[in-house]
């Protein structure tokens, strides 16, 4: 059988390996920061019924604007957006890969601070653009000087700023982002995926987007709205952006059923808002009880924690797991990063840290 280097695949693609997590059946899964709630039933019903009014006209193409998403979004962010600043795509990884395919590529370069989301660099490979990493501080925090003299060192075409920060939930203050936005000639993104979860919700970029028409805030429902399954991205720009990413995206990318899903459940914001914050409430458990079993937990504006303090990764990684539950080793040392689950999720993750912590 032909092997994958048997292949006339890209020279820069030889030797790496695809993006992923392990999926694995185990009764507590807190390893990719999915929403641990199912959709509630009052919503997927309402979804089920725009599903089933959607489905007879299938056989026509769908609506290849999406003009009553883009307004239902429009309208769940406020902060006076309007339809026309709104671009969407299935997950906010085809959302990421529209803005380099049409602001990167060949001869052109992506800067963000690491550790960050590690789809950035594979993203960045996919259209040809070089990525530039640069590290952050030991606590994993951004200042505007730090961010000014990047920017001035490397002069990026793009930089992607992800707040809070996957994998190590630092939100990154309004200033911080302003002076990125001040000191890059050419795009500045904004991946607020894990946005609804932090503590202050208004402190979002989206307050900047009307002095800044360079500045791009880009969200997703799979976390706050449980549509991990699903896959619905979403930006808010400035609607000239907007008008750039129509020239990369393929026709029709949106199915008609994706649209209809998304805008019911956006009609029941609030039910699913107090889902996440059930959710900040594990967060915050997580972290004060690890801190008083003598780990050392990030401080975290997601719906997941980074704890450190952690001896052998590996082996607490295997010992949880042997209990049944799934966490995430990100490779950054002595530390594991755990998703916010339910509160009996929480219970037995605890449970297991306090008794791998007393042996």
């Amino acid at each position: 059988m032909t092997s994958l280097d048997d292949l006339p695949i890209r020279d820069d693609l030889r030797g790496l390996t695809p993006y992923g997590a392990p999926q694995l059946d185990v009764p507590v899964r807190l390893n990719v920061n999915e929403n641990a709630y199912r959709v509630p039933e009052a919503v997927a019903l309402d979804i089920v019924q725009q599903l089933a009014r959607a489905l007879p006209d299938a056989n026509r193409y769908p609506d290849r604007e999406f003009d009553a998403l883009r307004a239902a979004f429009a309208g769940y962010l406020g902060h006076g957006l309007q339809s026309a600043q709104i671009w969407a795509g299935n997950g906010s990884n085809e959302v990421l890969q529209h803005v380099l395919q049409a602001f990167g590529g060949p001869g052109r370069s992506l800067l963000s601070f690491t550790p960050t989301y590690s789809m950035y660099p594979l993203l960045a490979q996919g259209v040809g653009m070089r990525w530039v990493p640069v590290p952050r501080a030991d606590d994993f925090t951004l200042t505007p000087q730090a961010v000014r003299e990047a920017i001035a060192e490397h002069d990026p075409d793009v930089v992607f700023l992800c707040s809070p920060n996957n994998p190590t939930g630092t939100a990154i203050d309004l200033e911080t982002i302003e002076a990125a936005a001040e000191a890059a000639r050419g795009i500045v993104l904004v991946d607020e995926a894990y946005a609804e979860f932090a503590h202050d919700r208004s402190r979002t970029a989206l307050t900047l987007l009307e002095r800044h028409p360079r500045l791009l805030v880009s969200r997703t429902m799979s976390k706050a709205f449980a549509f991990a399954g699903i896959r619905v991205g979403y930006l808010a720009a400035d609607p000239a952006v907007i008008d750039a990413l129509r020239l990369v995206r393929l026709p029709y990318h949106l199915s008609a059923l994706t649209q209809a899903a998304a805008v019911a459940a956006l009609r029941h914001s609030d039910a699913m808002l107090s889902r996440v914050d059930e959710l900040r409430t594990q967060r915050d458990r997580i972290v004060d009880e690890l801190t008083a079993l003598g780990y050392r937990p990030y401080p975290s504006d997601a719906n997941f924690v980074l704890v450190g303090g952690i001896d052998d990764p590996r082996a607490t990684f295997e010992a949880l797991l042997e209990r049944g539950i799934l966490v995430r080793d990100v490779g950054l040392p002595h530390t594991l990063r755990i998703t916010a689950g339910t509160a009996a999720e929480t219970t037995a993750l605890l449970s297991a840290m306090a008794a791998l912590r007393a042996e």
